[in-house]
């Protein structure tokens, strides 16, 4: 079971800020940027390379997520939506998630 996992499941804690049936969004324990909020799908896919057909719903829906979140986090200036796939692209947890950054000025490119 993943870090996640154990959050979907509430196992482990973790600062919650929204949640839908197929998606949970809580605090990153070591942001980022000022908002650095983690939006992960409920059903485990390891990386974003391993979706399918299947799961192009639940990734649409993950991205309006990312929208809604950020203008409830009064990200009006601005916001970056991140999905590393991999350890060389820096996936720490092998379960699908998107990284919301804002509440400063992002600089591109990013490391």
């Amino acid at each position: 079971m993943t870090l996640f996992e154990k959050i979907i499941t509430r196992t482990i804690p973790a600062t919650i800020v929204a949640e839908e049936e197929s998606w949970i969004a809580f605090r990153d324990i070591a942001p980022q940027a000022p908002t650095h909020i983690l939006i992960v799908p409920k059903k485990p896919i390891p990386h974003l390379s391993k979706a399918t057909e299947e799961d192009r719903s639940l990734l649409g829906s993950l991205l309006l997520a990312a929208a809604q979140i950020a203008q409830q986090e009064g990200l009006e200036s601005g916001f970056r939506v991140v999905i590393n796939n991999g350890a060389d692209a820096g996936e720490a947890v092998p379960h699908l998630h998107l990284h919301l950054l804002g509440g400063r000025k992002l600089e591109w490119p990013p490391g």
